[in-house]
């Protein structure tokens, strides 16, 4: 028999963690949590060093995401898509600012080539960036895979504004972690 359904989790852990009710008012509050989450996955050793969370335009978690690539012998189960699939869920919509509303992608590190362009469909306004690509390869295994030239250029004509650097060495320090902890896909 052929599967008909795909079922992905969060871990249990980052649901006593995330305050459905706080208001990240800036964007390194958004991105503080996002790394938070990632420094979460890797010291319950329940996925990969990377975190996403998801804000409406008043600040608040739409949805949250951490790697759960392994656990779940699943190649998309990035942090970014699971935040954007767990949004997409909750909201009852596949773009999310169909609504007319603003939404905002905060994620430890930048997105690899398939969460870039999933960041393109989702109906995100903003993408907020901790460590850059190159921060994770060199700190990791990680492949983060080809982004066109002018990546940046290519979000931001679809209206998606990005800023990044943000954190950038408390994101960089998660890697670090991951790294002396064995750096294995847990």
């Amino acid at each position: 028999m052929i599967p008909a359904q795909v079922h992905l989790t969060l871990p249990v852990w980052l649901h006593e963690q995330v305050d459905r009710q706080r208001r990240c008012e800036d964007d390194a509050a958004k991105v503080a949590l996002a790394i938070e989450l990632a420094r979460g996955n890797v010291e319950q050793r329940t996925g990969g060093p990377f975190g996403a969370a998801l804000f409406d335009g008043a600040g608040r978690v739409v949805a949250v995401g951490v790697n759960r690539v392994v656990p779940h012998n699943c190649s998309v189960a990035h942090a970014e898509m699971m935040a954007f699939m767990l949004a997409q869920q909750r909201l009852q919509r596949c773009r999310l600012n169909a609504d007319g509303g603003r939404y905002t992608l905060a994620t430890s590190a930048q997105p690899c080539c398939q969460c870039y362009g999933a960041s393109v469909w989702a109906g995100i306004d903003e993408l907020l960036i901790g460590a850059r690509a190159e921060d994770v390869m060199e700190l990791s295994e990680f492949d983060e895979g080809p982004l066109p030239a002018d990546w940046i250029g290519e979000l931001e004509r679809r209206g998606i504004a990005v800023r990044r650097d943000i954190l950038r060495d408390e994101a960089r320090e998660v890697f670090r972690l991951y790294a002396r902890m064995g750096g294995a896909h847990y």
